[in-house]
């Protein structure tokens, strides 16, 4: 496959170029690059003058790219760690230029994994690895609150459930005022093991955010490198009998899962009031995987949600979904309904979906909305008993107890690559992960790798 093209391609039906910047994904230097409009598609383009032309597709279909833009007020962080020296995205830790504080951080406690994925963004192995000691773990609590948090806290690796002290991160970060805790997993040893699952949540773990890329066996197989569907299964189960919340987080490969979506929905509302929602991720080409990228091997946002839309029988509909608040509307979807009993779903219209479009969004709004929804709706809310005496207006206090209990949300997030990344993007990014130096770096800047493996902030393994 052709890394480099050497000129621009051309189409008749060329219709507009908007000017960003990127990255080149040889060199990993800063250039000039455009988001470019054919008919209902748009590419970033970009050259490198040493390494060639690059063209990655990042809007395919409906709804239409200019549609979905929300305009917002910056959010820059209170307590930046950096000033902007040599510019973006090479002053990251978070510098004042940001354009949005912390929705959730990330800490990365073990490279360890008990999976070796053919694609990994931390690049994950079975070969023996550290975990991170607790007090650089220590150290990151108290550098979060330094710079304006308490945040939302994701555990996350390698496979932080390799960590038989992982509870005792849990209560050290609560202990110094963290709220809300969710472990990023496989899955692989809460199906095995339901104590240590009891001990997560007695040390205060509130949402297992589980890897899950559809409903058979033979996408595992491809995905992961084995055949774990009735492990994801039974990890779901566990979740359930211990009352904890689960979101569904598949990674989609087109011609791998992509045909799934459908599925992965009806098995979340199977397994509901346990499964809380489902959290897509269409496939980003860094840290682990073989070779450069074609633009068939992409999927964007809205084939997600026409490919859900068609997949369910009407089940969603595409007017369902809107931009999240908290990051750039070009980097994610959300919805959200209530589990009606006869399997149907009702959307909910958020506060964040009722803006005045018209007007710039306050980014500092939105990220305070989105740390609150999560904490809310994607933890386990357990069913209360409804006596006939409580009832009122026609039984609405039945539906407000349905609104707790069967809350379900369906969001996605596109995460950027050396090929698409788009700075303006990355600039509005809400998701960080703490650095081994304490800085809090965003999501798709530590991951970002070239074609050679190298990395700008991610330690190698």
């Amino acid at each position: 496959m052709a890394l480099i093209s050497t000129a621009p391609a051309t189409k008749n039906n060329l219709q507009e170029a908007i000017p960003t910047a990127s990255v080149c994904p040889v060199c990993l230097k800063r250039i000039p690059a455009a988001r470019v409009f054919y008919a209902d598609e748009v590419y970033l383009e970009k050259t490198c003058p040493e390494h060639g032309f690059f063209k990655a597709i990042v809007w395919r279909g409906l709804p239409a790219y200019p549609s979905w833009m929300r305009e917002k007020i910056p959010n820059h962080p209170t307590q930046p760690f950096h000033q902007p020296e040599t510019g973006c995205p090479f002053d990251c830790g978070l510098c004042s230029a940001h354009r949005q504080e912390p929705c959730c951080v990330l800490l990365e406690v073990t490279q360890r994994c008990d999976l070796g994925c053919p694609i990994c963004f931390a690049s994950s192995s079975l070969a023996p690895s550290s975990d991170t000691d607790l007090s650089l773990v220590e150290l990151w609590y108290k550098r979060m609150l330094q710079a304006g948090g308490p945040y939302n806290i994701q555990l996350s690796g390698g496979e932080p459930c390799l960590r038989d002290d992982l509870p005792e991160i849990i209560r050290m970060g609560k202990a110094l005022g963290f709220d809300y805790f969710q472990v990023n997993t496989n899955g692989l040893r809460l199906a095995e093991d339901i104590d240590y699952l009891r001990q997560l949540k007695e040390a205060g773990l509130d949402v297992v955010y589980l890897q899950f890329d559809g409903t058979d066996d033979a996408i595992y197989q491809t995905i992961r490198g084995r055949a774990i569907l009735q492990q994801k299964i039974k990890a779901v189960q566990n979740c359930a009998e211990l009352q904890l919340g689960v979101i569904l987080v598949p990674t989609i490969v087109p011609g791998v899962n992509d045909h799934d979506l459908g599925g992965i929905l009806r098995f979340a509302l199977q397994h509901q009031p346990a499964v809380k929602g489902i959290h897509f991720q269409p496939v980003a080409y860094f840290g682990r995987y073989p070779q450069p990228p074609r633009n068939e091997d992409r999927i964007t946002l809205p084939e997600l949600l026409s490919g859900m839309e068609s997949q369910t029988e009407g089940l969603v509909h595409l007017e369902d979904f809107h931009p999240k608040g908290s990051e750039n509307s070009y980097c994610s979807f959300t919805a959200n309904y209530i589990i009606q009993p006869d399997g149907s779903l009702k959307p909910l219209r958020e506060p964040e979906a009722g803006c005045d479009c018209h007007k710039p969004e306050s980014a500092k709004e939105g990220v305070k909305r989105s740390r609150a929804f999560v904490a809310k709706h994607w933890t386990y809310q357990a069913p209360k008993t409804i006596s006939s005496s409580n009832l009122s207006l026609g039984g609405w206090d039945e539906v407000l107890e349905r609104a707790r209990t069967h809350h379900f949300s369906i969001s996605g997030m596109a995460f950027q690559d050396a090929w698409n990344l788009d700075l303006e993007l990355l600039q509005d990014c809400c998701i960080a992960v703490a650095a081994p130096n304490g800085d809090l770096v965003p999501f798709c800047a530590y991951n970002l790798t070239n074609t050679h493996g190298q990395a700008l902030y991610r330690p190698r393994p």
